[in-house]
């Protein structure tokens, strides 16, 4: 026995075969704009990703502050030291030549951090920026092939006026090979957010 053809022509069996592919047609554009909705949406307020969020771990010095180029003394050979920020990348600690604790620990993750770049360390050299005190030879045999520098002249006077003062003490500060003072990390924090931002630096920089 067969179904008896309606108005339409089609049989009851095939209006209902239209309508079930109907049905998944429907499905499937559905889908088709829900699902990236739904990934978007667990994405954004699930794991807090969104396009914009910051990968940094540093703080972004906007805009990044050209550094003059001055000469000062090697605080070891007393020998002046010209546009030391060229070339090359530059992690950057400004103080006093006591170096206190976090002085210390500050110059500690500057060594660490180069050395965690691996072949790219030559990339990246280390600056004490000595704004006072004594003890710069003491602290350059201490530090073997970081850069200290006498900066207590006036002639570095326009140079720190150049670096932030809040919170120096446990500041590290990142410059460009092109000498823009364009980053500043914060010492207490995970030491390995600093090796993330100057690997992801050097990843992306075609100079230094």
């Amino acid at each position: 026995m067969t179904d008896a053809p309606l108005e339409d022509g089609l049989s009851q069996r095939e209006r209902a075969e239209v309508r079930r592919r109907n049905l998944a047609t429907v499905g499937v554009l559905s889908a088709l704009f829900l699902v990236p909705l739904a990934s978007a949406f667990v994405l954004y307020y699930g794991v807090g990703w969104s396009p914009g969020t910051q990968v940094n771990h540093g703080e972004l010095i906007v805009p990044a502050r050209p550094l003059p180029a001055v000469s000062l003394p090697s605080a070891d050979t007393h020998r002046p030291v010209p546009n030391v920020f060229t070339k090359r990348w530059a992690l950057v600690y400004v103080g006093d030549g006591q170096c206190d604790r976090g002085c210390r620990f500050a110059l500690y993750l500057m060594g660490n951090a180069r050395l965690d770049l691996g072949h790219d360390a030559s990339r990246v050299e280390r600056v004490l920026l000595l704004t006072g005190g004594c003890c710069g030879e003491s602290l350059a045999k201490h530090y073997p092939g970081m850069i200290v520098l006498d900066a207590t002249g006036s002639t570095a006077a326009p140079l720190l006026a150049a670096f932030p003062h809040t919170d120096r003490g446990t500041s590290i500060f990142v410059v460009d090979p092109l000498g823009n003072l364009m980053m500043r990390y914060d010492s207490r924090r995970d030491p390995m957010g600093l090796v993330e931002d100057l690997q992801r630096l050097l990843r992306l920089s075609q100079i230094g």
